[in-house]
């Protein structure tokens, strides 16, 4: 059950909209299911055709006698003294008769001080339904004592409500919201979406291109020229002072209003972690000296990135349950910021990964957005090794030719993206735990496209039969106690033809195997075979990368001091004699 909280001033506007068609000839029976005062109340929904708008002035003005009272009085109009809530059910929640909507209209009005049980003095109001989901309650926000009601925290209040109401009525259990979830679209930004033949909204697509400019920008510069470049309009909101960018606003291309002027968006009203204080906050985090770059040697950004997620993954392994809500510790705010470079690091292989895998990773990176804003305010600085990481994935030159390092990182980024769902649920974050489970999902299906050809091209080149009979041998001695489940798996082969290949680089396999073993228990993963190919394919990258740094790292140069100079410890070297010079020759 969803209350959704919003205020106005104009009470008769908002009763023909009510008692109206709709927008879209949606409201089939308007009609009052419960008021503050039912007996003799006009109800223009249950009326004849003819005396339908009369009776809407009438009931608008029954309502607003309060207000015009306190007017009156006060000798100032009263601002936003509509009150309006819908509050709809959940798709597949039972039917509920106009008696079970009376009485959610009472308590929700009570909980959000409208008119608390027992006020004689409390504000009048009416609940309306015209759909078998959903009522809208109205309210004019002046007491009959003309006070102004207490109605400070309403939605929050109302939502906690409907909660309890959820409970009591057998109704699906819905997550409470904690104030981080980005503004939804509204109504008319839905019908013009329609119109227009498109399948998201304009706000919405302004967000997702927000985040992925975020996610590869250096500094504050680099974010808006990455807008531009797409098309999108930027307008800056100066300083009246300094003149300095104190916001942002974003129109998306070809979206305007009746006057053919852009509809620009607030970075706040597209997601509160894009406001400019929230970016900046990020952004100063990097070092910009230190700004990664394209790299011609060593491993690939897939492997660097994996390598990060590696170390991500164990420290979030490490990490204590919350002792109470979570929120505030010193860990908390570490983890919170490591959720947000992974978040960027999402977006950045979504842009750089296989064409076939860009769908999945992009409704990944869309879902764990919302995961990754929480109530919990995160210490950017603590997160550059996987922000940096993050950033490399934009240097990728031919993503389709390190399927495997591609595959590797992924799987990885399923194990931390699970970590990072349950340091949420320890937290009670309800709604990022549901969110992190949706872009789970999305993960694993992207995982799955990466690694299937290439597990299939290792097992199509298994080793010699003698030879995978002697790998056998090994891995029942590396892991007994795996070592059945490990066999089992189909993923078997394409592990005997890495375990070669380990062994073909100077590995001893059952040392690799019981390495690789000891990285993290084996007993929950579903697949210990494929778990083992990754770590095994991983550490024979690693030890490549040493070899090709220290073979290609230059060595230091001692130049010989000149005749008569002093060399480092002080002495001064003897002139050679042509003896001396003869008998170099011969031992060279």
């Amino acid at each position: 059950m969803v209350p959704d909280v919003s205020t106005g001033d104009r009470t008769r506007g908002l009763l023909s909209y009510l008692f109206g068609p709709g927008r879209r000839d949606e409201h089939t029976d308007p009609h009052i299911v419960g008021a503050f005062a039912t007996p003799g109340l006009p109800d223009p929904g249950r009326a004849p055709i003819d005396q339908h708008h009369q009776l809407l002035s009438e009931l608008a003005h029954y309502l607003d006698q309060p207000v015009r009272v306190r007017e009156q009085r006060t000798g100032t109009k009263v601002p936003q003294h509509v009150w309006h809530c819908p509050v709809r059910t959940a798709p597949g929640d039972r039917y509920l008769t106009d008696e079970e909507w009376a009485q959610v209209a009472r308590r929700i009005v009570h909980a959000t001080g409208i008119a608390p049980d027992g006020d004689d003095a409390g504000c009048r109001w009416i609940a309306v339904r015209h759909a078998e989901d959903h009522i809208h309650i109205m309210a004019t926000s002046v007491r009959e004592d003309g006070r102004r009601p207490r109605t400070n925290r309403d939605g929050q209040r109302a939502q906690a409500e409907c909660r309890r109401i959820e409970k009591e009525l057998g109704l699906r259990r819905l997550k409470s919201g904690d104030f981080t979830a980005a503004p939804t679209p509204t109504s008319a930004e839905q019908a013009k979406t329609q119109r227009a033949g498109k399948t998201e909204t304009a706000r919405k697509w302004l967000r997702e291109q927000a985040y992925a400019a975020a996610a590869a920008a250096r500094d504050e510069a680099d974010y808006f020229s990455t807008l531009g470049a797409l098309g999108i309009k930027v307008k800056y909101r100066l300083g009246p002072q300094s003149g300095e960018v104190t916001g942002y606003s974003l129109a998306a291309p070809q979206d305007t209003n009746g006057q053919d002027q852009p509809v620009y968006f607030s970075g706040s009203a597209l997601a509160p972690d894009l406001s400019l204080n929230r970016l900046r906050e990020r952004l100063a985090a990097h070092d910009l000296a230190d700004q990664p770059t394209a790299r011609t040697t060593g491993p690939s950004p897939w492997h660097r990135a994996d390598t990060a997620l590696r170390d991500l993954h164990t420290d979030l392994l490490d990490q204590e349950p919350a002792d109470g809500t979570g929120t505030g510790t010193e860990q908390d705010v570490v983890v919170q910021a490591q959720a947000a470079a992974f978040s960027e690091l999402l977006h950045n292989a979504a842009a750089t990964a296989p064409d076939h895998l860009r769908a999945e990773l992009r409704s990944a990176a869309a879902a764990f957005n919302r995961a990754n804003r929480s109530a919990i305010r995160a210490q950017h600085a603590s997160a550059t090794a996987v922000r940096t990481a993050a950033k490399e994935l934009l240097h990728i030159r031919a993503p389709n030719q390190d399927g495997e390092a591609a595959a590797s990182l992924l799987c990885t980024a399923v194990f931390v993206l699970i970590a990072l769902a349950r340091w949420h649920q320890a937290r009670d974050h309800q709604q990022q735990t549901a969110a992190a489970r949706r872009a789970l999902a999305h993960l694993q299906a992207a995982y799955q496209r990466s690694a299937r050809p290439v597990l299939a091209d290792l097992a199509a080149r298994t080793p010699s039969p003698q030879a995978t009979t002697r790998l056998v041998a090994d891995l029942r001695a590396a892991v007994p106690e795996h070592a059945d489940r490990i066999l089992a798996d189909p993923v078997w082969p394409a592990l005997a033809t890495t375990l070669a290949k380990a062994e073909s680089a100077g590995h001893n396999p059952r040392r690799t195997l019981a390495t690789a073993a000891q990285l993290r228990e084996l007993d929950t993963a579903d697949h210990p075979a494929e778990v083992l190919n990754w770590r095994i394919h991983h550490h024979a990258t690693e030890h490549r990368a040493a070899r090709v740094r220290a073979a290609t790292a230059r060595p230091h140069r001692h130049t010989t001091p000149a005749t008569g100079s002093a060399d480092a410890t002080g002495s001064t070297p003897t002139r050679s004699t042509p003896a001396d010079q003869q008998a170099s020759t011969k031992r060279r």
